[in-house]
């Protein structure tokens, strides 16, 4: 059969219908960069791995571009910041993929799903960054409230886009940007804090565990309330029916007021923060615990040697600092804090009480956290048995190839 004119292929034109034009720019992995990570799903390129030629340098912090392998192959939709270490965040497996409002929306709704299914109030983390496919963003909800944190450039170049779906799905009224942190620092991101939509008037009554507790979104630390120590809280107030407690870095009441939701007779708080303390106190208040909570400021480890030469002694001790390794080159600083904490505040637990210790510290794996709670522990000359370690709630997934988004560690230890 001959072919008609109109099907013979034009050599002019093949190359264009081979090749389509691109939206994005295309950065390339170096030539013996492994891709088989990335294409499984780790969800990061290094400075060390991305071609950066001049070109590439002069991409805006958090353009977007379609990666390709060393071979020219397409891995995916990735935004670029040259600012970071990270360089590099897989957005979407579909290089062709437009992130808008309606691809926002989608991530979203799945995320929204999750947490549906979970809780019957909605008061938790609703994006967990990287784990729920929105790398470098965090969104915590307070009820009609949502904190947005964009840890990452392009999160902020795409702020209204992401606010528009989260209020689209959702159905809050008030966003709440917190740029503060270390994250936004090694992004190159200046730190500024803002109600996007809405109104917030004072801080936010949040039900979890049997208690209330008092978030400030817009003046507190982080998003003004920890979700990710839920599971943690529920497990210690198990064992504090009946109990005195002593709960270390208490920030808005952590342990303490979920220990005295399950009957514990009196919870001691210790923080750094005046402000935190008058948010827990007024959770105390109002979760009617008020009579039985006091607090102590100054800082943790003052305090607890201070304690040591005091009379009194709890049934339950629980010491939740903030990350004291949160990088590599911190660790062995950050195990000796851990090991230093055990060593001060196992003394203060009485006969047959439980100790809880936890960490936020990415660097520090699990194993390397228990061993320095061990030694700790036995330096503050006590035995333990080990009865429980607990991670992160369900509102904080992994994403089972980044190791760094399973960073929350509880353990929980009986003393003879």
């Amino acid at each position: 059969m001959i072919s008609s004119p109109s099907s013979i292929p034009d050599p002019a034109t093949d190359d264009a219908t081979d090749a389509p034009a691109r939206a994005h720019p295309t950065v390339r992995l170096k030539p013996r960069t492994e891709a088989r990570a990335i294409r499984h799903g780790f969800p990061w390129v290094y400075a060390d791995e991305l071609v950066t030629d001049r070109r590439t340098q002069n991409l805006t912090p958090g353009s977007l571009a379609i990666l390709e392998d060393g071979d020219r192959r397409v891995v995916g939709l990735v935004t670029i910041n040259l600012k970071s270490k990270i360089v590099g965040r897989m957005l979407d497996r579909d290089a062709d993929a437009v992130i808008d409002q309606a691809w926002f929306a989608a991530r979203l709704q799945r995320a929204l799903d999750l947490r549906a299914r979970l809780y019957d109030a909605p008061f938790y983390r609703l994006v967990h960054a990287e784990a729920d496919g929105l790398p470098g963003i965090v969104i915590d909800r307070f009820g009609d409230v949502a904190v947005v944190q964009p840890n990452a450039a392009w999160a902020e170049l795409h702020l209204d886009a992401l606010v528009a779906a989260l209020m689209q799905v959702t159905g809050v009224t008030t966003v709440v940007k917190n740029g503060t942190g270390r994250s936004r620092t090694l992004e190159g991101m200046k730190e500024e804090t803002t109600v996007v939509t809405g109104a917030i008037t004072g801080p936010i009554p949040v039900p979890m565990n049997g208690a209330t507790y008092m978030a400030d979104v817009t003046g507190g630390q982080k998003t003004g309330l920890f979700y990710d120590q839920r599971p943690n809280h529920a497990f210690a107030a198990s064992l504090a029916k009946g109990a005195r407690v002593l709960d270390v870095f208490t920030h808005v009441g952590g342990f303490a007021l979920a220990a005295l939701a399950n009957g514990a007779v009196s919870a001691l708080a210790v923080d750094a923060s005046a402000p935190a303390l008058a948010l827990a106190e007024q959770g105390a208040a109002a979760s009617g615990f008020a009579d039985c909570f006091t607090t102590r400021q100054g800082d943790a480890f003052d305090v607890l040697e201070a304690m040591g030469a005091e009379p009194d002694r709890f049934d339950v001790v629980i010491c939740d600092p903030p990350a004291f390794a949160p990088g590599k080159n911190s660790l062995e600083a950050g195990l000796r804090a851990y090991e230093r904490l055990a060593r001060l505040a196992s003394p203060l637990v009485a006969g047959g009480g439980y100790i809880v210790l936890c960490s936020c510290s990415h660097a520090a794996d699990l194993q390397a956290f228990r061993s320095a709670c061990a030694r700790g522990i036995g330096r503050g000359g006590r035995k333990a048995q080990l009865l429980h370690t607990g991670f992160a709630g369900a509102d904080h997934p992994m994403l089972p190839q980044l190791a760094e988004s399973g960073y929350l560690k509880s353990l929980v230890f009986r003393l003879d």
